[in-house]
């Protein structure tokens, strides 16, 4: 019995060792933690409950915290919407995966090792347990190393770029919607007054009718432009508080909330326009972020390329048979490219390699093209907001004149209204085109690559 169980021990020091190996590879292992969800909305219920702080763009530039205690700008309403956007909060856990894969791409595979062991358990000529043992290492995975993990650098860099235009995406909209906020509270406002006089103008015709001094005939146009005009209203105050609602969703805040906005300072249009297109695939994150997609595909042509090669492990084995004979060597195991020569990966690189480019020549096409004609219509609407502006200046004057007219009894209160009216009117239609042209100058800075942070400013941790 005491000679059978004598080579049993050297299973009990392998099983010893298997075990050790595996607690001290387990040690280093990441562990779980939960991460429960969140059960109520996070909405801020005022300006000041916003992250404000703006940090520098560059390295040693100072940080700009945003006054909220009084009229906020346009531009800076941009930003507060960077700073706080709910869908931007997503940004953080998208590095992190670009990280990730980043890691994942330059960790080479692992050795591979296999042991066996036989015990001897009887039979002629044995006298010695058998065991074998080997380690090999994936040659093709080395080979594809730079070009794999290249690839990857780019890819990381690619959602770095095109979350930054996300933030440039968001900050333009929260623009617009400021900019549409205060010329609609102002148009508003003139249309609530214009409003007020037909209203005065329907209820003085309405006395006189009653005095018999009118006919009932002239009281038919102030009604239905009465009805117009409290159309107008409505239309415009649905409209404030469907552009408050988005703006306050983009801010983070309560839907409820309202501040007030500064008067707009439109940025001045380009004047070299051929300068700036030059540079633009530098400067727009968008077509950076094609760029470096391409860039990618290209590091994936070439992985693919090189994966031609075929799959190749490289080590040694060492063994021990019955009789106590020892034997040790290189082992190679490798495929035989009789049927897939990596072909399709290949192909597919190559297609995926060749969209992309299609891809970014289609929106550099379509930023050239977008900036020219954005250029145009700005240029048109300036001259069509100064024609405008003299137009309500002009009667403005005219309607000044009528109340001098009517306060010395040479004008009726019907013409007066009118005159009024008239310049009421003109003045909406300058600020409508104002907007317009707003709008389409910061359109045309955003596809200009210009007025905004060209790095990221969502805070970290958000």
């Amino acid at each position: 019995m005491s000679g059978r169980s004598r080579p049993g021990r050297p299973l009990l020091l392998w099983a010893f060792c298997l075990a050790a190996g595996a607690a001290a590879l387990c040690g280093g292992c990441a562990l779980y933690h939960p991460l429960p969800l969140a059960r109520a909305p996070d909405l801020a219920g005022g300006l000041s409950a916003l992250r404000t702080e703006v940090p520098g763009v560059r390295p040693g530039d100072p940080s700009r915290r945003i006054a909220t205690d009084e009229s906020v700008a346009v531009d800076d309403v941009g930003l507060l919407a960077v700073l706080n956007d709910p869908e931007l909060r997503a940004e953080e856990g998208q590095i992190d995966v670009a990280q990730a894969g980043l890691l994942q791409s330059s960790l080479l595979p692992n050795l591979s090792a296999s042991v066996s062991y036989g015990e001897l358990l009887g039979g002629a000529g044995g006298f010695a347990p058998a065991w074998t043992a080997s380690l090999t290492e994936d040659v093709r995975s080395i080979l594809t190393y730079h070009t794999r993990v290249e690839s990857a650098r780019f890819q990381s860099r690619q959602v770095n770029a095109d979350l930054l235009w996300q933030e440039w995406q968001v900050a333009q909209k929260a623009r617009l919607l400021a900019l549409d906020l205060y010329y609609g509270a102002e148009s508003l406002a003139l249309s609530r007054r214009e409003l007020d006089l037909l209203d005065h103008e329907v209820r003085e015709v309405q006395r006189a009718i009653r005095a018999g001094d009118l006919d009932l005939t002239a009281l038919a146009p102030l009604l239905s432009a009465k009805a117009a005009a409290e159309q107008a209203v409505a239309s415009i105050g649905l409209t404030q508080l469907q552009n408050w609602q988005a703006l306050d969703a983009l801010l983070g805040l309560d839907p409820r909330v309202r501040f007030a906005i500064a008067a707009p300072s439109l940025p001045v249009p380009p004047s070299d326009l051929t300068a700036l297109l030059t540079n633009l695939p530098d400067r727009r994150p968008d077509l950076v972020a094609l760029q470096l997609g391409y860039h990618s595909a290209d590091e994936d042509v070439r992985t693919a390329i090189i994966g031609q090669f075929p799959a190749f492990s490289l080590g040694g084995q060492w063994g021990q048979d019955t009789t106590n004979v020892r034997s040790a060597g290189p082992a190679a195991t490798f495929d035989l490219p009789v049927f897939d020569r990596n072909q399709g990966q290949v192909a597919e690189a190559r297609a995926t390699r060749l969209l992309l480019r299609q891809q970014y020549q289609s929106r550099l096409d379509n930023a050239f093209g977008t900036v020219k004609g954005l250029d145009a219509q700005s240029r048109r609407l300036a001259e069509d907001v100064r024609n405008a502006s003299l137009a309500a200046a002009a009667a403005e004057k005219i309607s000044q004149s009528a109340r001098k007219a009517y306060a010395q009894g040479t004008m009726d209160q019907r013409s007066l209204a009118d005159f009024e009216t008239v310049a009421l009117d003109r003045r909406i239609e300058a600020l409508d085109l104002q907007r317009s042209l707003g709008e389409t100058e910061i359109t045309l800075t955003v596809e200009l690559g210009l007025g905004l942070p060209q790095t990221r400013i969502v805070p970290a941790g958000k």
